[in-house]
């Protein structure tokens, strides 16, 4: 049982998971810092509040509806997204992109080409110890 637990966590895609997680709530800090102390009182200027938190509250009897602090949410989201695509993502998938085409420009063989059946493996074999024997390096030295 414990032997197994091991296998678990020693395999490569649990341990980059909880790299991801720490990464992840730290680069939340720090975009909730930006929201917090640049967006929010910039979007205050326009609202007259102090942040977004306090910006575009409707009350309706004992009931408050903050949807200043929803925009302030999606905001920190797609800030949140934004980084984590132009960071991440985005180069990636340009230096996944620039390594295939590097390995294409080299002449490596194309993933999705079928591999060659027996028969041509054979005739490539025929062919090349026949070149070999007219050349003199027959296998009889």
């Amino acid at each position: 049982m414990l032997k197994g637990f091991r296998d678990f966590i020693a395999r490569g895609n649990v341990i980059d998971l909880a790299v991801a997680v720490v990464i992840g709530a730290a680069f939340t800090a720090v975009v909730t810092s930006i929201v917090e102390n640049l967006i929010n009182p910039l979007i205050g200027l326009v609202f007259n509040a102090e942040s977004l938190n306090t910006a575009l509250i409707l009350e309706i009897g004992y009931a408050k509806f903050k949807f200043g602090a929803i925009i302030g949410s999606l905001i920190s989201f797609l800030a949140v997204a934004a980084v984590v695509y132009f960071v991440f993502v985005y180069p990636m998938n340009t230096l996944r992109e620039h390594q295939e085409a590097r390995a294409k420009t080299k002449g490596a063989p194309e993933e999705d080409a079928p591999p060659p059946s027996e028969a041509q493996l054979l005739t490539e074999i025929r062919d090349l110890l026949a070149a070999d024997a007219r050349r003199g390096r027959g296998t009889g030295d």
